[in-house]
């Protein structure tokens, strides 16, 4: 990057103690392997402390241990930020960059964009080409939508969100501030509703309409084509701070708490409360109508039946679940069974 980001500024900002020149400038993010002398690297895994001794970074982030390790082999002259959590640091700080670029950027209506009488566009906001707003939907400060979004009647985007493009907010849905809302997400499409009723001559699935909406809190990120259906009589809600990865599948009045992470290919059926700070594994599931404790962990490919009431219990299994430790061992003897089938058979054997 051409901009640059001054060490004292950041240290002011974020909580790391800064070995060095305080008005030292980094011009861009880099790894270790490949760092130059006016670039920014972090390290994170021990393995690769010899890689932090030998790269040209000029500023690297860790924690106190591996400063101590890096500093006493090599004197490169070299700023050091050394932090508690430096992944954390490192990601904060890669924001930063980020926010350099967007700062110049003017508020901007592209001419193919359709926006409807009725509709409250941001003099800030960046309105790409052949988006759709709908009347009475409000586009809050700096948002910015790439092109062909669809944004219904009444929904509100909060300040700084980015959603790309192919995204669909169906009608009274509602975004709050500083999301991410990737390639093909779908907001607020029908939960699968039908009333079976068999007694009519050939039966039929009833449609049962579904009236409610989708609330997605604030700093939420949806990975591409991630769906989350609209309640069918209350709402769908989606707590702050949540992260999904693409693919996810979120049913109808699903009551997510804030800061959970979901993996790809990972769904909620209708009516499961989730606490806040879950964890669940890509390609993992959740019957319906259950309730899930604060700070459950979820194992990728693991089905949840049943509800879950103790916060913090870690659950594993392809077939019904487990805590993760009991799972740990019954995989130890599922793995040893073929030969304690063949000690059995000798022995009956004489």
């Amino acid at each position: 990057m051409s901009r640059s980001l001054n060490l004292a500024h950041l240290s002011s900002q974020f909580d790391f103690v800064l070995h060095g020149q305080g008005d030292f400038s980094i011009k861009g993010l880099a790894p270790l392997s490949s760092a130059n002398e006016t670039q920014l690297s972090f390290l994170v895994n021990p393995i690769y402390r010899s890689q932090a001794v030998t790269s040209s970074a000029g500023a690297l982030i860790l924690n106190e241990a591996d400063y101590q390790f890096v500093t006493s082999q090599s004197n490169k002259n070299r700023q050091y930020l050394v932090a508690k959590n430096p992944y954390a640091l490192f990601a904060r700080i890669a924001q930063e960059f980020e926010l350099l670029g967007k700062q110049d950027e003017p508020g901007s209506i592209h001419p193919t964009a359709v926006v409807e009488a009725g509709a409250i566009v941001s003099s800030s906001a960046i309105i790409g080409p052949f988006c759709t707003i709908k009347s009475g939907a409000e586009i809050g400060d700096c948002v910015k939508l790439e092109g062909h979004v669809h944004i219904g009647k009444n929904v509100k985007v909060g300040s700084h969100t980015k959603i790309f493009p192919m995204t669909v907010i169906y009608d009274e849905c509602q975004i709050g501030q500083r999301c991410i809302l990737h390639g093909g997400v779908v907001i607020g499409s029908d939960g699968f509703g039908f009333a079976p009723d068999f007694t009519a001559k050939g039966g039929e699935w009833v449609k049962i309409p579904q009236t409610g909406k989708v609330i997605v809190g604030n700093d939420v990120e949806m990975g591409a084509s991630t769906t989350v259906d609209r309640g069918a009589m209350a709402d769908t809600v989606i707590g702050d701070g949540c992260k999904f990865d693409n693919q996810v599948q979120i049913g109808h009045n699903v009551k997510m708490g804030s800061h959970c992470v979901m993996a790809g290919c990972s769904g909620v059926a209708g009516s499961t409360e989730l606490g806040n700070l879950c964890i669940i594994g890509g390609y993992s599931n959740f019957s319906g109508h259950l309730q899930i404790a604060d700070r459950t962990t979820v194992s990728g490919g693991t089905s949840i039946t049943k509800s879950i009431t103790t916060p913090g219990l870690h659950f594993t299994g392809v077939f019904p679940y487990t805590q993760h430790a009991q799972w740990e061992k019954n995989a130890a003897i599922l793995r040893g069974l073929d030969k304690l089938r063949q000690q059995v058979r000798q022995l009956i054997k004489g």
